[in-house]
């Protein structure tokens, strides 16, 4: 099939999955995108190398038929955007407002014409409850008469995204700036529910209905264990991610994280025990990858947001008890992220002044939202005291 798939922002994810998904299901893809010698290549070479990484050799990719708008270019883009048959994005939560007056343009320009079928956008951004957040943006930037389109005409499907595109080195950019290197999973987790027109025939596509269960199986478990083996495996030294997997005290640790969450996802939800665990144990053998060579620090970033009340950490204990699950080891992924004191994140000063000012506690407190009291807030002052203890 020809069709036309718009995507905003092309970046690791953009360049190093969805276009890789429209390429071979048959689309020519535009990218917007606001970072002038990514379009300026784009436009002027049409293809780029997209470079499968495994331990087994891997292959390489020419994901062509592309093209590129400048995003500062409103009209441009919402042209672009009003024409297309499938459009996504994946630009970042605090790029979000600056791409919904594109969104609010296309969607005057395609609903100009009565006939003109619906305008389906993939949300792939790490955002919970990423269509109502998508809606009032860009509602904010229509006039009254066009809210009713937003509503009925125009889905905005959230997505779960699993597959791992580590930051392109300084070398490889120089070498190529439109290489991307990625692992060779490759899935689009969608929440079915989203469309307002016909599920499109893409590649790697999975919508789901119980969408949910998908969204919390990728924050606590993938997330959670990518994190643990950041955390877990900087307190030891490593520089990558495969390094640190392979150590057998890291792995035991990420794997009893792992299983506690997935033990509680299984009674949340009642989904299979057997396909929750082979995807844990899937993500284990992923985090081998050492011709990937995801780096630790690129993993662990920003522990300040990791740490928060409702992500991959502390979201994952309050599952867990929330099911009657004990989450020791997930507590001793927390004590690691606290601990977490590589100088070259911009995080790490805020979480150490806590602990020197106010001790675990203020970070528990501040940061994780947890009461000192708490059953999570105890777990996590033993792990971080027998953590210390071990140096």
């Amino acid at each position: 099939m020809t069709g036309r798939a718009v995507h905003f922002g092309a970046g690791s994810i953009g360049r190093g999955f969805l276009g890789q998904i429209y390429c071979e299901s048959g689309y020519q893809t535009t990218f917007i995108d606001v970072v002038k010698p990514v379009v300026d290549a784009l436009n002027l070479r049409g293809a780029y190398p997209l470079h499968e990484v495994s331990d087994e050799g891997g292959r390489t990719l020419v994901i062509d038929r592309v093209n590129a708008v400048d995003g500062s270019d409103i009209e441009a883009a919402s042209t672009a955007l009003a024409a297309a048959d499938i459009a996504s994005t994946a630009v970042g939560l605090h790029a979000l407002p600056h791409i919904a007056p594109v969104i609010a343009a296309a969607i005057v320009r395609r609903f100009s014409r009565n006939d003109a079928p619906p305008l389906d956008i993939i949300v792939c951004e790490n955002l919970k409850n990423g269509e109502a957040h998508m809606r009032a943006l860009v509602a904010a930037h229509l006039e009254k008469n066009h809210l009713p389109l937003l509503e009925t005409r125009v889905g905005f499907v959230e997505a779960s995204i699993g597959r791992m595109v580590p930051v392109v080195t300084p070398e490889q950019r120089a070498e190529d700036p439109l290489a991307v290197w990625v692992e060779p999973y490759c899935e689009l987790p969608v929440d079915v529910r989203g469309f307002r027109g016909p599920v499109p025939e893409l590649r790697y596509l999975k919508p789901a209905s119980n969408f949910a269960a998908y969204v919390e199986r990728k924050l606590f478990v993938h997330n959670l264990t990518h994190a643990a083996t950041a955390y877990l495996g900087y307190r030891r030294g490593y520089r990558f991610i495969y390094e640190a997997i392979r150590d057998a005290s890291v792995r035991a640790s990420v794997e009893a994280a792992g299983r506690e969450s997935c033990a509680a996802l299984v009674k949340k939800y009642g989904t299979g025990a057997g396909d929750v665990e082979a995807h844990r144990q899937d993500l284990i053998l992923r985090y081998h990858n050492r011709a990937l060579a995801d780096r630790v620090d690129r993993v662990g970033r920003d522990p300040e947001r990791k740490l928060g009340p409702e992500d991959r950490l502390i979201g994952a204990m309050r599952l867990c008890l929330g099911q009657g699950v004990v989450p020791e080891a997930v507590a001793k992924a927390v004590a690691a992220a606290i601990l977490y004191d590589n100088p070259e994140d911009p995080a790490v000063p805020k979480i150490q002044s806590l602990i020197r000012d106010g001790g675990v506690d203020a970070v528990l407190q501040d940061i994780c939202g947890l009461s000192a009291d708490s059953s999570e807030a105890a777990m996590i002052r033993a792990a971080v005291q027998s953590m210390m203890s071990d140096i």
